[in-house]
């Protein structure tokens, strides 16, 4: 991890110019002390970093001097956020970019890190889909990301739950979450989240986008994914759940995580009550019945009752089996 923080380094004093130690460890989340040895170990490996002090002083580098980080393609410069993500990268076309971007940014290091870099690199491997799921297929995701990166409209075929319909939007960013591929665009002045997967059909405008003023790509996911689990949880039941219950209560998902965290275990052979928030009644039926006997819905007496039928229809079911 060194080699890639010394790295950082001498970005930040390339991007910023002089930067204090208290700057440059903050940026690093590192200490003043451990930032100082890092600087050290760069005037060892010969980048010309010095010290000026007093109030405005810091470190910087020499006047003019540059890294060898160059001969970068417009691609290559994409493809290297995507660095250790070679799944995401080829299905945004960018599979042999990332692989070319890595071997010249491993060729820019000094000697003497490289042979870090190659370590993390053969024992870090990112698998971003969820257990028990495939990747979706999603065709048209390279064009989509075409009208981030260019900032051009997008006129598309799009298929909801509403049925199919005809769109043209204003791609803003791409996002991937378990797998799965979404892109935030605005349509009408109002931003909202698109399913890469649901694309019918895509036709690259050459308009450009009506990029919102201020728009924050991390800070409109973390306010749609929570915007989207007040709007799914729309109701709750209390239930009592044995210690095992807790355990794959917290399994099911965040929203049912966060409600068993802070609960005590129960003894062994007791059970403890507490609330959790649900979708559906027939939705919580099914995730709840095959919890049981670790965990017993009291309230409320729709989600029972339809708990019971379950039960019922899967006895009937089953009733000649001895």
């Amino acid at each position: 991890m060194r080699a890639s923080r010394l790295l950082s380094i001498q970005m930040l004093l390339e991007t910023h110019g002089r930067m204090s130690a208290s700057a440059l460890a903050r940026a690093l989340e590192v200490s003043v002390r451990t930032l100082h040895r890092d600087i050290d170990q760069l005037s060892a490996a010969g980048v010309p970093v010095y010290a000026e002090r007093g109030r405005a002083g810091g470190f910087q580098l020499l006047p003019g001097w540059k890294t060898t980080l160059t001969g970068f393609t417009p691609r290559e410069a994409q493809a290297v956020f995507l660095a250790g993500l070679t799944g995401p990268a080829s299905e945004l076309g960018l599979g042999g970019d990332v692989a070319s971007a890595e071997r010249k940014l491993l060729a820019a290091l000094p000697a003497a890190w490289r042979g870090s870099a190659r370590h993390i690199r053969s024992r870090l491997h990112l698998d971003p889909v969820d257990w028990y799921r495939e990747a979706e297929p999603v065709p048209w995701l390279a064009l989509v990301a075409q009208a981030v990166w260019e900032e051009r409209q997008l006129a598309m075929g799009y298929e909801s739950w509403q049925g199919t319909a005809r769109r043209t939007v204003h791609p803003l960013g791409l996002v991937m979450k378990a797998g799965t591929w979404y892109f935030a665009a605005a349509r009408e002045g109002k931003v909202r989240t698109w399913r890469v997967a649901s694309v019918l059909d895509a036709v690259l405008l050459e308009a450009s986008v009506q990029r919102p003023r201020n728009f924050d790509l991390a800070a409109y996911w973390r306010e749609s994914v929570r915007r989207f689990e007040v709007e799914l949880f729309t109701g709750e039941a209390r239930v009592a759940a044995t210690a095992r219950g807790l355990t794959e209560l917290r399994r099911i998902n965040a929203a049912l995580a966060r409600a068993v965290a802070g609960v005590e275990a129960p003894a062994e052979g007791k059970r403890v009550e507490l609330r959790i928030p649900i979708e559906s009644v027939p939705h919580a039926a099914g995730q709840l019945l095959r919890l049981c006997p670790e965990v017993e819905v009291r309230a409320p007496r729709e989600l029972r009752a339809a708990l019971r039928e379950r039960v019922r229809t899967a006895a009937s079911m089953y009733g000649d089996v001895r």
